[in-house]
C-alpha cells in the first residue's frame, strides 16, 4: 500500500508539472487564455436600479450594462461631454410657444428646451423579458407558480429576445424618477428644474394613495400591504398621467423642457439616473414569483451597454459577459497632449468593447485582496494605508515612485487628484462656532491655521493629497492652479519658494484672543473652551486620528470633545443641527463648480430645508451672487465671480477646507488603455488585456517548490526501504504447510 501511495503521488506531481495553469489558481485552468477582466467588490450592492442607486461601487457595475444619451470622453481633459445614444450633443433653446410647451401657463416665464435624438439601430440585450411567442405575445410576462418552480436566475429562462432602443424609454425611466416607490435620490432636485416634474411626482402618489386605500378597504383589517403588494405590485400606467417636462417627437426623438436655465443637466443626461428602462423589463420583474425569489431590476439589470449580467452570486462573485447584440462603437481616435507616447491611442478607432467577461469576486479583506493582486491573480489594485511602503517610495526630492519590487514586474503605478473634497465643517446655526460678527469668524479662522493639514495628509494619507483652499478641486472650472490664489486667512506666500505655507501658531492664538477667547479660556467660565467634534470614526486608525485633531485643538488652548457615533446616528445629528463641528466629504457628480459650491447655499442647508450645505452656512451676498454664477458658462465673466464667491467663504471660515485626496492604482503588464477618469464609471469597455503575458506571469510568480517535497520523500522513502525489503523477503519465502489430521491433505 505505501509503495503504491508515493507511486501515485509521483505521477501526480509529474502531471501537474505540466498544467498550464498554476497549483494555486482560483479559476479554471479553461479561463487562463481568456480575456477575462478580474477585480474585486466586498459589500454586496444594495440596488443595481439606475433609478434607485447613488454609489459608485454600484456604478461600477450599472454602468457598463446601462447607456445614458451621453457619456464622458475617456481621453480629454478637462472632462467633455460626447453623445453615447443620442445623435448629436442636445443644443439648449427657448420653447417658442408654437404648439411647444412654452404656451403652458407653467413656462410664462419661458422655458429651455433639449430636443434629444437617439441613434437608430441600437438594441437591448438578449432578455427573457423580450421573449415571444408565435403569435408575437410576450411569452413570459404571465409566469404561474408552476411555471417558475424552477426558475432560480434569468439564466433558467430557455428563451430570450431582444428590441430595438427607442426615444419613449428615457421618457419611462423619467417616469420612474418620479414614481415616489422607487425614492429617487435626485427626484427632488429635478422637481426644482424640470417641467411637471414635481407635479407628476404628486400625481403617482396620489394614485398610489388610492389604489391602496381601495385595497384595504376590500380586504379588511387583516389587510397586509406589504405581502399584498409583494404578490400583486401595483401596476401604474405611466402613460395616463401628464408630464410636459418629457414630449415625445417621433421613435427616435424626445423634448426635455426645463423650467428655468440649468446647463448642469447635460451632465445629469450622463449619469445612471437617466439611462432608459424597457417596460417590458419592468412588468417582468413585477410578478409575484420571481419577486419572491429576489429576481428583480435591482439584481438583473436590462440594458443596451457592451456588458450584460451574466452571473449574480453577491456571496461569491458578479461575472459581466459582452453583450452580443452591442451598437457599433470605437475606442477614441484622439487624445489630450502626451496619450500617443503613453500608448493611449495604440487602439485608435478599434471596435469596443475589448474584454469578454468582467469577473468581480467578493474579496472582504485587504489583506487576501492585496495577495492575490502580488500574484497577478487581479489585474488592478488601489493602495491600502498598510501596503503604502511596500509598492511606494519618495525620492529626496519627495518625488514618488514604485518600489524596485514593483519596478521589476512593470506594473505601471497611475496617479490622479480626485475630483473631491474632504471638509470639517462648523455648525454656522451654532451660537458658538456659528455666526457672522468679525469675533466669530476670527474663531474660525484660527482654528483653521490650527489644524494642520499638510501634516494630517502625511500622517494618516501617506501623502496622498493636496491641501484645499476652498471647496472646488483641481480639474474643476473655477480651480486656480497658480501660487497666486491661495486662502489668505490660513496661507500667507513664501516669496522666497514661491508658495504659500500655513501661517504660525502665533498668528492663530492672536486671532483667537480677539474672538474673545484668550489662551484658549472661556470668559463665562475660566475654563478652557469645549467645542464638540461629531464624527463616525469608529476603527483603531480612526482613533490616532481622533488624538491628533484634539492635539490641533489644544495648540490653542482648545478643548475638542468626541461625540462618535455609528454612521447612521451621526447622519441623523447633522439632519437635526445637533453638532458644533463634524467632518464629511463631497465627490464631483458632474465636473463644473456649481457642485461644489452649492454646498454653501443657504436655501441648501440641511437643518431647515434637508439639503446638502451640512454647515448650514447661510450669506446673504453669497447666495446671490451663487444665483448668478449657478446658470453661467464657463467664461472668464464666471471665473471672476467664482473668485469673489471664495473670498466670501474663505472670510466667513464657515469649514477648514481640508484637502482633495490622490488616488494611487495599480496595474499589471498585461492591461492595456488603463487611464484614470474620476467622472466616467463606463471604462471597461475601453480596457484590454493580453491573457497569454498574464498566464506567462502567473506561472513564473506561482511556480511551485517541489524541493522540501522531493526531500521530505527521499526520507519517507529511505525510511520505507528496510520495511519494503523485508516484506519483498517474506513473499519469496515458502511457506510452511500443515496436515489435516481427518482428511490427511496439506493446508
Amino acid at each position: 500500500m505505501m509503495l503504491r501511495t508515493l507511486l501515485l503521488l509521483s505521477a501526480s506531481f509529474i502531471l501537474t508539472a505540466g498544467c498550464q495553469n498554476p497549483l494555486n489558481s482560483p479559476y479554471r485552468q479553461a479561463e487562463s487564455t481568456e480575456r477575462f477582466y478580474y477585480a474585486t467588490f466586498y459589500e454586496q450592492p444594495k440596488t443595481l436600479d439606475p433609478a434607485r442607486s447613488y454609489s459608485a461601487d454600484e456604478y461600477r457595475i450599472i454602468c457598463q450594462i446601462y447607456e445614458p444619451p451621453l457619456q464622458y470622453n475617456y481621453l480629454m481633459r478637462p472632462y467633455q461631454l460626447e453623445p453615447l445614444t443620442a445623435d448629436g450633443m442636445p443644443r439648449p433653446r427657448t420653447c417658442d410657444g408654437t404648439g411647444s410647451p412654452a404656451n403652458l401657463p407653467q413656462c410664462e416665464a419661458g422655458c429651455i428646451c433639449y430636443d434629444i435624438r437617439i441613434k437608430k439601430g441600437i438594441s437591448y440585450q438578449p432578455h427573457p423579458c423580450f421573449a415571444r411567442d408565435e403569435g408575437g405575445r410576450l411569452l413570459y410576462h404571465r409566469l404561474s407558480p408552476d411555471a417558475a418552480a424552477e426558475i432560480h436566475a434569468i439564466a433558467d429562462f430557455s428563451r430570450t429576445g431582444s428590441r430595438e432602443l427607442k426615444a419613449a424609454d428615457y421618457i419611462y425611466q423619467m417616469y420612474r424618477l418620479a414614481d415616489p416607490r422607487n425614492n429617487s435620490p435626485i427626484a427632488p432636485i429635478m422637481s426644482k428644474y424640470i417641467l411637471g416634474f414635481a407635479e407628476l411626482t404628486q400625481s403617482l402618489a396620489s394614485a398610489l394613495d388610492r389604489e391602496r386605500s381601495g385595497r384595504r378597504s376590500r380586504a379588511g383589517i387583516t389587510y397586509n400591504q406589504q405581502a399584498d403588494e409583494q404578490e400583486h405590485p401595483i401596476r401604474l400606467d405611466y402613460g395616463s398621467f401628464s408630464f410636459p417636462g418629457a414630449v415625445l417627437k417621433d421613435d427616435y426623438t424626445f423634448q426635455l423642457v426645463l423650467k428655468v436655465k440649468y446647463p448642469q443637466i447635460l451632465y445629469w443626461l450622463a449619469m445612471p439616473f437617466f439611462c432608459p428602462i424597457p417596460w417590458e423589463a419592468e412588468q417582468f420583474y413585477s410578478q409575484g414569483p420571481l419577486i419572491r425569489k429576489n429576481i428583480s431590476l435591482q439584481s438583473y439589470p436590462v440594458g443596451t451597454g457592451p456588458f450584460r449580467m451574466d452571473t449574480f452570486d453577491p456571496n461569491l462573485e458578479i461575472v459581466l459577459k459582452k453583450n452580443e447584440t452591442y451598437h457599433p462603437d470605437a475606442y477614441p481616435a484622439h487624445g489630450e497632449a502626451g496619450d500617443g507616447a503613453a500608448g493611449y491611442l495604440n487602439d485608435a478607432a478599434q471596435p469596443l468593447p475589448f474584454l469578454d467577461k468582467i469577473v468581480f469576486k467578493l474579496e472582504r479583506e485587504s489583506i487576501p485582496r492585496w495577495n492575490k493582486f502580488l500574484q497577478g491573480y487581479y489585474d488592478s489594485s488601489g493602495i491600502a494605508s498598510d501596503s503604502f511602503d511596500q509598492a511606494v517610495t519618495f525620492s529626496p526630492e519627495g518625488v514618488m515612485d514604485l518600489t524596485e519590487q514593483f519596478k521589476t514586474r512593470n506594473i505601471l503605478l497611475l496617479s490622479s487628484i480626485m475630483p473631491t473634497t474632504y471638509y470639517f465643517a462648523f455648525n454656522m446655526a451654532d451660537p458658538v462656532v456659528g455666526g457672522y460678527a468679525p469675533h466669530q469668524q476670527k474663531l474660525r479662522q484660527a482654528i483653521s491655521i490650527a489644524i494642520d493639514m499638510e501634516e494630517q495628509i502625511e500622517l494618516f494619507a501617506n501623502g496622498r493629497g493636496v491641501p484645499a483652499h476652498g471647496p472646488i478641486p483641481p480639474g474643476i472650472f473655477g480651480y486656480d492652479e497658480s501660487s497666486s490664489s491661495f486662502n489668505p486667512y490660513v496661507y500667507r506666500m513664501n516669496d522666497g519658494r514661491s508658495r504659500p505655507e500655513r501661517k504660525i501658531i502665533a498668528e492663530a492664538q492672536k486671532l483667537l484672543a480677539e474672538a474673545g477667547y484668550p489662551n484658549g479660556l472661556d470668559p463665562a467660565t475660566g475654563k478652557p473652551l469645549i467645542i464638540g467634534f461629531d464624527n463616525a470614526w469608529t476603527g483603531p486608525e480612526s482613533q490616532a486620528q481622533l488624538k491628533w485633531f484634539q492635539k490641533q485643538f489644544q495648540k490653542l488652548g482648545l478643548v475638542l470633545e468626541s461625540r462618535t457615533t455609528d454612521y447612521n446616528r451621526f447622519q441623523e445629528k447633522i439632519l437635526g443641527g445637533n453638532f458644533q463641528f463634524f467632518t464629511w466629504g463631497w465627490h464631483a457628480d458632474y465636473p463644473d463648480p456649481e457642485n461644489f459650491l452649492f454646498l454653501l447655499y443657504g436655501p441648501n442647508g440641511k437643518l431647515r430645508y434637508g439639503g446638502e450645505n451640512a454647515a448650514n452656512y447661510d450669506n446673504p451676498e453669497f447666495n446671490r451672487l451663487f444665483k448668478i454664477m449657478e446658470t453661467m458658462d464657463n467664461t472668464p465673466e464666471r471665473a471672476a465671480l467664482i473668485g469673489r464667491l471664495l473670498e466670501i467663504a474663505r472670510r466667513d471660515a464657515p469649514w477648514v477646507w481640508g484637502y482633495h485626496p490622490q488616488e494611487l492604482s495599480l496595474y499589471h503588464q498585461w492591461v492595456f488603455n488603463a487611464k484614470p477618469h474620476a467622472i466616467a464609471q463606463n471604462i471597461f469597455k475601453y480596457i484590454r488585456i493580453d491573457p497569454e503575458s498574464r498566464n506567462g506571469r502567473r506561472m513564473e510568480w506561482n511556480r511551485p517548490n517541489f524541493w522540501p517535497l522531493a526531500a521530505f520523500f527521499a526520507v519517507l522513502s529511505a525510511l520505507c526501504i528496510p520495511v519494503i525489503v523485508k516484506k519483498l523477503r517474506k513473499i519469496r519465502m515458502p511457506r510452511s504447510s500443515a496436515v489435516n489430521t481427518q482428511t490427511g491433505r496439506y493446508s
